[in-house]
């Protein structure tokens, strides 16, 4: 029985874990290695599976960098992670850039509200003066408006389409619309009532509408 007890002993200490199989008997030959070579490829897997451009983009975007827009067809900015990476850069120029003009074309608005009131006060050879300087003012407004608007509408877009929800970039952009079509009306109705006094009052009521739409897309996306 004592030699018994030796044996039995002797078996129970060289069986790990009193009878449960070891990890080493459970894993073949370079298993750990072969799961580390698994993981790395489920993770380069992942990265290239990664999209490179936003599933929503504006028109314009769409026709200068969408996957089959202009730059990519024509090859001058392949679609590729390091190009990517470039526009994204090139996109934050772009935008830094759109917001100092539009300060200084909000500053224009200021400056045209101001002169338009004493134009409709002038009286005799000042409003020849006034004019000239109202003629000026909507001259630089609207090269950098234009220019303010052109640099966002084909700023490369950028790399995640945009949250559900309301958000301050989306009021900025529904207010875009409404500037937008007020700058269209004023500028046409400041041709018509050039020939018709009566539509003064219509072409001064868009051109507030415009700057008001204008100073709070400011605002909106400012603060």
């Amino acid at each position: 029985m004592k030699h018994l007890f030796w044996v039995f002993a002797l078996s129970v200490l060289l069986t790990p874990a009193f009878g449960q199989t070891s990890p080493a008997d459970t894993l073949k030959p370079n298993a750990g290695a072969t799961s580390a070579d698994d993981l790395l490829a489920g993770l380069t897997d992942s990265t290239e599976a990664a999209p490179l451009m936003p599933r929503h983009m504006i028109f314009t975007q769409r026709a200068f960098w969408g996957p089959k827009g202009l730059l990519r067809l024509t090859n001058i900015a392949p679609l590729t992670p390091e190009g990517r990476a470039k526009e994204l850069k090139i996109r934050r120029t772009m935008l830094v850039t759109h917001q100092v003009l539009g300060f200084a074309t909000l500053a224009g608005f200021v400056a045209q509200g101001i002169v338009g009131s004493r134009l409709y006060k002038a009286q005799g050879t000042e409003i020849l003066r006034i004019r000239e300087t109202h003629s000026n003012l909507a001259t630089a407004i609207n090269i950098g408006y234009t220019t303010t608007a052109l640099l966002s509408l084909t700023a490369p877009p950028k790399m995640v389409s945009e949250r559900r929800g309301p958000s301050s970039i989306k009021l900025h952009k529904y207010l875009a619309i409404l500037h937008m079509a007020g700058m269209v009306a004023t500028n046409i109705l400041s041709e018509q009532a050039s020939k018709n006094d009566q539509l003064k009052s219509w072409h001064r009521a868009a051109a507030f509408t415009t700057f008001g739409a204008y100073a709070a897309s400011i605002i909106a996306i400012k603060f």
